[in-house]
């Protein structure tokens, strides 16, 4: 019997409308999303009918992804599914973080709020960019970040690198991409996350961690800093990620390792479900952005196991 992993969604994965049907369809949902709003007002409107500048904004996107990820997560465990192991892209760490227990989910709703105050912050002081280079290999990309002055911060998959910079940089770099045979697709975000240039806010996080009490992790949580789960004081990792790069590949390697072979998305969209069959196209992977594909994942996922 293979083990299960929640996998939770990174910035750019958001649209409007995510989590509505949910909200409709599930108590449990519905009761996340109630009582994380009355400490962000606007967060259900924001989810339903924001507009897209708007879930561009780092204040915004954070907290309405973790609003959308915890609603399905809950959603999930009330109907028996629980996980194995977890791990999460960039912010869905902490969406991650609050479904292993360490803190709840109010105080991991604390967190995401702190965390993307001081990435918009540290965003807004220059104009940056995000793009993923598809069809060259890791040392080509390297280089040529190295050429233009940027930096390489996802390693999502085989043959997809997130790079991070200065906006005039990246499209320098992109052309450079074109030239060598790659293609570069630009992310919807709004600053050069995971990146040197986050280093402020992400000390200024560690300051914040301190308030915060963690119990012990009650599921294996994966750090995208080391690949593997964290162990002991999470609040290091847990700052040092905002500026460090995401190895998402090497996640996924090492949790089929440990002998996960299925994959749940806990967020809108399906961009980590592509990702997974990517590195390895013999495990099950599933999104869960609509009530049907949550419904089929409580058939099927339930029945296997």
């Amino acid at each position: 019997m293979d083990r299960i992993v929640f996998l939770f969604s990174g910035q750019g994965a958001q649209y409007s409308g995510m989590g509505s049907r949910l909200y409709e369809t599930s108590a449990v949902a519905r009761h996340v999303f109630d009582t994380l709003e009355r400490s962000f007002p606007d967060l259900k409107r924001l989810c339903f009918s924001g507009s897209e500048e708007e879930l561009r904004r780092t204040e915004n996107t954070q907290p309405c992804m973790y609003a959308v990820e915890s609603a399905i997560a809950e959603d999930l465990l009330d109907r028996g599914i629980a996980p194995d192991a977890l791990a999460g892209f960039s912010l869905g760490e902490i969406a991650a973080l609050a479904c292993s227990r360490a803190v709840d989910i109010d105080s991991g709703f604390r967190l995401v709020k702190e965390r993307a105050r001081l990435m918009q912050r540290d965003g807004n002081r220059i104009q940056a960019a995000m793009t993923a280079v598809l069809k060259l290999d890791g040392p080509t990309v390297t280089e040529l970040a190295d050429e233009a002055g940027v930096y390489p911060v996802n390693f999502n998959a085989p043959g997809q690198i997130v790079v991070s910079g200065v906006s005039d940089r990246i499209a320098r770099f992109e052309e450079q991409v074109k030239n060598r045979g790659g293609r570069a697709l630009r992310l919807n975000v709004s600053g050069a996350f995971h990146s040197p240039y986050m280093k402020t806010a992400a000390a200024d996080f560690r300051t914040f961690l301190d308030q915060v009490e963690f119990s012990p992790f009650r599921v294996p949580l994966y750090s995208d800093v080391t690949g593997t789960p964290y162990e002991g004081d999470p609040r290091n990792l847990l700052a040092k990620q905002i500026a460090s790069p995401v190895h998402f590949e090497t996640i996924i390697r090492n949790l089929i390792g440990a002998g996960v072979g299925t994959f749940i998305e806990i967020g809108p969209g399906a961009v980590l479900t592509g990702l997974v069959k990517k590195i390895d196209k013999d495990v099950r992977a599933y999104p869960t952005d609509t009530p049907e594909n949550i419904e089929r994942i409580a058939q099927e996922v339930r029945h296997a196991h």
